[in-house]
């Protein structure tokens, strides 16, 4: 897989992502890496990638040290769109790292799991 084929959405603070970006490239792969922290996907994308996870909305949330509880998104009021929003304005809410190769896209937690969508080796 080459340049552009494989993205990461990443966060350098977080050990899961460090972990997963450097198994991508022990394998060989050198990913686009986007930094959502600092270029944030929009709703659309955000919406394509649950899509793509065959996954609701609600499960690209992340709520360890994030505003997640402040802003009581653990209520059932909120809907996709609201919660999109939430992401949006407030990124750190973005569960990651999310992969996406031609073989498919995975919220990467454990680690492992980016060899569901990895070639064989």
């Amino acid at each position: 897989m080459s340049k552009g084929e494989v993205t990461i959405f990443h966060n350098p603070g977080c050990g899961t992502s460090r972990n997963t970006l450097a198994l991508l490239r022990e394998r060989g792969i050198e990913p686009e890496v986007v930094e959502y922290l600092k270029t944030p996907p929009g709703a659309q994308r955000l919406r394509e990638l649950a899509a793509s996870m065959g996954v609701p909305v609600r499960a690209l949330l992340r709520q360890r040290g994030t505003p997640y509880d402040e802003l009581g998104l653990g209520e059932d009021r909120w809907t996709d769109d609201e919660l999109l929003d939430f992401i949006v304005a407030h990124p750190i809410l973005l569960n990651r790292p999310i992969v996406v190769t031609p073989l498919g896209t995975r919220l990467c937690r454990p680690v492992e799991t980016v060899l569901e969508i990895l070639p064989e080796a």
